[in-house]
């Protein structure tokens, strides 16, 4: 049961399921490619969406006039709705199906090319298409037309929590009753001269190139693009139409450090409440969680306070941990979306993946890194993270289906 307070108070509602998901990542485009990913060790280098073609979803035209997060966002969710319409018509009404979507930064890649054209010949040569394809609903937006879906559509711009937003919005509209249907997810493209020189100048990038979450030796960040995205349907909406269950949106969080702009509140208290709450939410103790799908960024503070928020929800060692971002690199507002397709894939394949780049604990941290190769597990309600700058914090419970 997903729990949500609204302007109208409570929402005790209807069951959430998972019945499609599309992904693209640097380790992987579509479910399969992304899990083989997921499994291999760690990548160097740049973290860009390989080979990625917008011609299977725009014309020429179009392609020009979107931006790459907008495009990933489009590729994601049609990615969804193919895997979820593999077992037949998803039949939703278009005025009761939405779309949550998020990003951290919007159209950044447009924006920069914009400005290098204003500097070089004038305000009068910037495209007329600059401010649709730079706005951070542009995701949003495209997925809904392309889908012919009238119900709500909203864009989340919670930092590196934006996806895990989105996702728990999406599941709020099912549960409630607004809509049968819902795709949430995150994109984000923003891997340009500008967005990676300002992350390396705050230090938050590592200067070793390599992701090591949790590991003694982590330094920082990679940077990374990519999207992740879930259609979300009604339990009985999904049974009606024999529809393929992955798993069940069972509970989320939502908390503010209200402490720092970029750095985790002190012992990572927020954090630690807003995976109590998401557990309160689920209506499960922190005893049923099988598994933690970490926010685990490879940087120093943040590590470290989530691993202190985990061990104050859990005790030690608690359940198992794996941070993907060991192979993904950390695609800020694309990453709730991308690891929550990681977090269901470890539930439908009873494997959680392997902590790429670990292989050095730390002493301050005291939890049961999953590394050096996926392990075999019973199912059971799992959590997703994420911490994003400006102290947003969100989780996700996401477990197998029961009856």
């Amino acid at each position: 049961m997903f729990l949500g307070i609204g302007p109208e108070g409570p929402v005790r509602g209807r069951r959430v399921v998972i019945t499609g998901m599309g992904v693209l990542a640097c380790c992987g485009t579509g479910l399969d490619d992304f899990w083989d990913g997921l499994n291999r060790p760690g990548m160097e280098g740049e973290h860009r969406v390989p080979d990625f073609d917008p011609s299977a979803w725009f014309g020429p035209k179009d392609a020009r006039r979107v931006d790459r997060f907008a495009q990933f966002s489009v590729a994601a969710a049609d990615m969804a709705m193919t895997d979820a319409a593999a077992a037949g018509d998803i039949g939703a009404d278009p005025d009761r199906s939405g779309v949550i979507f998020g990003t951290g930064i919007g159209g950044l890649e447009t924006l920069e090319q914009q400005i290098a054209v204003y500097l070089e010949k004038g305000a009068r040569r910037i495209s007329p298409f600059l401010i649709p394809m730079i706005m951070a609903n542009a995701g949003a937006a495209h997925v809904s037309m392309r889908a012919g879906w009238r119900g709500p559509c909203e864009t989340i711009t919670t930092a590196c929590a934006a996806g895990t937003h989105a996702v728990a919005g999406a599941a709020r509209l099912v549960s409630s009753g607004r809509c049968d249907v819902a795709i949430g997810g995150g994109a984000e493209a923003a891997m340009t001269p500008v967005g990676i020189g300002a992350f390396t100048n705050m230090t938050a990038l590592s200067s070793s190139g390599v992701s090591r979450p949790f590991d003694a030796r982590r330094d920082g960040f990679i940077v990374a693009e990519g999207a992740g995205a879930l259609v979300l349907e009604s339990l009985d909406h999904a049974q009606r139409r024999g529809a393929r269950i992955y798993g069940e949106i069972l509970g989320a969080g939502s908390t503010a450090d209200a402490h720092h702009i970029t750095a985790p509140g002190p012992g990572g208290s927020g954090a630690a409440a807003c995976m109590e709450l998401a557990l309160a939410d689920a209506g499960v103790g922190p005893e049923a969680i099988g598994h933690i799908n970490a926010h685990g960024t490879s940087t120093p503070l943040n590590d470290l306070a989530e691993s202190q928020a985990i061990a104050k929800v859990f005790g030690h060692p608690g359940p198992p941990v794996t941070s993907t971002k060991g192979v993904t690199g950390h695609a800020l507002g694309g990453a709730g979306g991308i690891e929550a397709v990681a977090t269901t894939l470890a539930i439908h394949k009873r494997l959680i993946p392997p902590t790429a780049g670990y292989g050095e604990p730390d002493p301050e941290i005291a939890l049961d890194i999953v590394h050096g190769q996926a392990r075999a597990w019973e199912p059971a309600p799992s959590l997703s993270n994420s911490f994003g700058f400006g102290g947003h914090n969100g989780t996700l419970v996401i477990g197998p289906v029961e009856e």
